[in-house]
């Protein structure tokens, strides 16, 4: 109770009650009986939220919350007139995936600074230019949070975080990226948004 109300107070945007939306209740009883937060550790929480409705019924919602309120961020690094795609291994869909670079919010630090960490911890990377690619919301049934996308123009590949699963580095033409996501070797999402949101924004062609 005391970690959902710190929550509430830190962070109001996550509890917005919007006219005709669904209304996340305040009465303590309400949201004892609900959960509150289920479960926290450095990168998720997980709440139950007591709720009404638009018609009138009561019940309870669940959903994912960042610990931090930094968002997190999706960076396509662009080389020799191509895009970086990484081999990542990922333990939730027990599977090697082809996507780009891309961490968790850090607590107190600004978001262009995150991208350019990110892309130094996973390819070994310096950023010579960054251009915002604005937000998206990863799952809107499930995820509170937003993730802040990012093409960035790299001088090199350097050493990979191997340690993080992460076994090869490879500069793709635009359109054979494009062709990875058409043809299913490209599944991400974010990797699939950033893609979309460079192309449309003239970066790649």
């Amino acid at each position: 109770m005391d970690l959902y109300e710190r929550l509430r107070a830190e962070r109001p945007d996550l509890f917005l009650n919007v006219p005709g939306g669904i209304e996340i209740l305040s009465d303590p009883e309400a949201v004892a009986a609900a959960g509150g937060v289920l479960y926290a550790d450095p990168y998720v929480m997980l709440l139950r939220d007591p709720v009404r409705f638009p018609d009138g019924r009561t019940g309870t919602y669940i959903r994912s919350v960042s610990p931090t309120a930094e968002p997190g961020c999706v960076v396509l690094p662009l080389l020799d007139g191509g895009v970086v795609l990484v081999e990542h291994y990922r333990h939730a869909t027990r599977s090697w995936q082809w996507e780009v670079p891309r961490g968790f919010g850090t607590r107190g630090l600004g978001a262009e600074a995150n991208a350019a960490k990110e892309l130094s911890e996973e390819i070994g990377a310096n950023v010579l230019e960054l251009t915002a690619l604005g937000a998206v919301h990863p799952d809107t049934g499930m995820v509170a949070d937003h993730v802040l996308l990012f093409a960035a123009r790299i001088d090199g590949i350097g050493s990979l975080a191997t340690g993080e699963g992460i076994r090869s580095a490879r500069t793709v033409p635009p359109a054979e990226a494009e062709a990875m996501v058409a043809d299913g070797r490209v599944t991400d999402a974010f990797t699939i948004a950033v893609l979309t949101r460079a192309r449309l924004a003239g970066l790649t062609s």
